[in-house]
């Protein structure tokens, strides 16, 4: 059970990002026409991982819920593992 809600915090945060981004290129004109599809197709994905890892916990299968969400949980913990990891050791990238 708390394996669920960890990996649905980590989805959530990584909703909210993305979520940021795409406000943010909406108000200053990055995101247009020619791309929404894509941005709506992004945005899609994250509802229907989010949405699918709760109904799933909620209709009473926590492990596949898991599964579900481990699909964004593990890429994007991996992510931040690895801009912590530049953050903190600064390499030289010449």
């Amino acid at each position: 059970m708390k394996l669920f809600w960890t990996l649905f915090s980590i989805d959530g945060a990584i909703a909210l990002i993305v979520l940021f981004f795409f406000f943010t290129g909406l108000s200053d004109g990055s995101v247009s026409s020619f791309n929404m599809t894509l941005w709506l197709a992004i945005l899609g994905g994250l509802a229907a991982i989010l949405g699918g890892g709760w109904l799933l916990k909620s209709n009473g299968h926590p492990y596949l819920a898991s599964g579900v969400l481990l699909i964004l949980g593990v890429p994007g913990l991996l992510y931040g593992l690895f801009i912590l990891s530049v953050i903190i050791l600064q390499p030289r990238w010449n």
